[in-house]
């Protein structure tokens, strides 16, 4: 059984006679009047047993973008039911307005909508559906807490995907679509055209002049169907805030932006996640399925508070790649991470791929830097060169074992890493 406000509100009325003619009798009168009221009150309630409520929701949601819950509660009972509804999530599913009143006839169903806005990524898991039941007076009723599963997947919000329509353009020169052409060592041949000045005499084609009586020199085009394995730490290090959001955040925001560009430049992509073992893997997926395939298998990536495997790492290369490909690391800049973990791992992913390294750098790191004006400030800032110093030297240590090192802000690490991904693209290094 549960009180009303009415309930309370009645009795609080009630009780200014009784006070201003303080008798026995008539306190009791008062309270034996509201008792039956209220007692008359849930009886003619509907009974909450008789409810059966369902939940709908869509599949999935973009971090950031709304959502609705369609709520269809049945009476299968005898009587109208009055009620109050909560449609009760957890807090990071961002439900919003989530308590309705309804009213349903006997045998019919009636439906409410809650508007949710998830905060977090990863699956979004519905709560209990309370129904109150009042009765014809409003002053108390029936109250049950029902199951009603449901559940949100949440995917990365994406929003580096704006650096994408500048990106395919560029990729579309270099892909020979565009007037430009390029020459490296890891181009393959394109088509033949008429020599102009500025031409390269190196791509001259001598058969093909001697035949035609014109100049002709060959164009080329980076090579396709490239392998590209993106690493995704999700270790302790990806755990760091860096503004607003967990380091991870970033690295998943570089790895889909990365893994779009790569795909329609004709590169096969596969992303995995590991700390000390494999989280998520997306492997084998190509063409329009990919991204939902990216996104729905990092929705439920977190950082975990351990050491992250480089050994592990090593191991997933090895399996996956069989050729000479692109393996880019998403993890941080750490100098003892990099000094006692990677560095003695690196070096044979070298001899095979070409690796790079992309971390997202601390915003409040920079800002720490700059701020100078009292002597904290300058014993912080001075703290916060020498770790730069210090990540400098390891990115150094890196570069000599023919590592690329890509450091940005977060906001700056997916456009960055995409154009160091069309750099190697355009010098034939892939």
């Amino acid at each position: 059984m549960a009180l009303t406000r009415r309930a309370a509100l009645v009795a609080a009325v009630g009780l200014v006679p009784v006070l201003l003619v303080p008798r026995g009798a008539t306190v009791a009168a008062w309270a034996a009047v509201l008792v039956l009221g209220v007692l008359l009150d849930v009886l003619l309630a509907a009974s909450p047993r008789a409810l059966e409520p369902h939940r709908e929701v869509p599949h999935s949601v973009r971090l950031g973008e709304p959502a609705t819950s369609t709520l269809t509660v049945t009476n299968t009972g005898r009587r109208t039911a009055r009620l109050l509804v909560r449609d009760a999530w957890v807090p990071s599913a961002g439900a919003e307005h989530n308590r309705h009143r309804l009213t349903v006839p006997a045998g019919e169903a009636r439906r409410v909508r809650t508007g949710l806005r998830p905060t977090r990524r990863g699956d979004r898991v519905a709560d209990l559906v309370t129904l109150r039941c009042h009765g014809p007076l409003g002053l108390a009723g029936r109250q049950r807490s029902l199951p009603a599963p449901a559940r949100l997947r949440v995917l990365p919000a994406f929003t580096s995907r704006r650096h994408l329509p500048s990106r395919l353009a560029r990729l579309r020169e270099l892909d020979g679509r565009a007037a430009v052409n390029v020459r490296g060592q890891g181009t393959e041949f394109d088509s033949l055209r008429e020599y102009v000045i500025g031409d390269d005499v190196r791509a001259i084609d001598w058969r093909a002049t001697a035949r035609g009586g014109d100049v002709v020199v060959r164009t080329w085009r980076p090579e396709r169907d490239r392998r590209v394995l993106v690493v995704v730490d999700s270790s302790r290090l990806s755990a760091a805030r860096l503004g607003e959001a967990p380091r991870l955040e970033a690295q998943i925001e570089a790895a889909l932006l990365l893994a779009a560009l790569a795909s329609r430049a004709g590169d096969r992509v596969d992303v995995v996640a590991v700390d000390s073992a494999v989280r998520a893997r997306v492997s084998g997926v190509q063409g329009a399925r990919l991204m939902s395939s990216l996104a729905d298998g990092l929705a439920q990536v977190e950082a975990s508070l351990v050491q992250v495997s480089w050994p592990t790492v090593t191991q997933v290369v090895r399996d996956t790649l069989s050729q000479r490909s692109l393996v880019v690391l998403l993890t941080a800049l750490d100098t003892a991470a990099v000094t006692s973990d990677l560095l003695p791992v690196v070096g044979a992913m070298t001899r095979d791929h070409q690796v790079v390294l992309a971390s997202a750098a601390d915003p409040e790191a920079e800002e720490i830097r700059r701020r100078r004006l009292t002597s904290e400030e300058v014993f912080d800032a001075a703290a916060a060169e020498r770790a730069a110093i210090e990540r400098g030297a390891a990115a150094m240590r890196l570069r000599r074992q023919g590592v690329e090192v890509v450091e940005a802000l977060p906001e700056d690490l997916p456009p960055a890493l995409a154009d160091t991904y069309l750099a190697l693209k355009a010098a034939g290094r892939l």
